[in-house]
């Protein structure tokens, strides 16, 4: 009789804790357009955390920011999270997404700071050249205006 009960729990158990649940939407779901470009935001905001801003402070919390900027709430994004994060393949697409967007942020302001360290070291260079008077052409760096 033991044997029976013991083995009708771990039945039970094991039926139980199978996970065929399936969630409702959430009433005010987010797109998956918009969750792509909150999470977009909200891992540069979690990036820029370890980085002083411009009044040197660190860790500071962008996350308010990130949902004020979309004019969401906390509670509407753990809801819409939750819910793509039951549906593993739109969360794949939203993550896709999310990635290609970071990878395009990248690339734009890794040209953008090489343009800037080349333009920087031309100053660098002709600073370093002999003042010419027979160049017309040439800018000598008390003439060149800030940017």
């Amino acid at each position: 009789m033991k044997i029976l009960s013991n083995l009708l729990i771990v039945l039970f158990l094991m039926v139980s804790c199978t996970s065929n649940t399936i969630y409702e939407k959430p009433k005010n779901l987010l797109s998956k357009n918009k969750m792509a470009d909150i999470l977009t935001d909200m891992y540069i905001a979690e990036g820029a955390r370890s980085v002083n801003n411009k009044n040197l402070e660190r860790l500071v919390d962008y996350m308010p920011l990130v949902y004020e900027k979309h004019q969401i709430d906390s509670v509407q994004f753990a809801e819409s999270n939750f819910y793509y994060n039951t549906r593993i393949d739109d969360y794949e697409a939203i993550y896709k997404m999310v990635d290609q967007r970071l990878k395009n942020l990248h690339t734009k302001y890794d040209t953008i700071i090489k343009k800037a360290d080349s333009i920087n070291r031309s100053k660098l260079y002709r600073k370093r050249l002999p003042k010419d008077s027979n160049d017309p052409k040439r800018i000598y760096p008390e003439e060149e205006e800030d940017f």
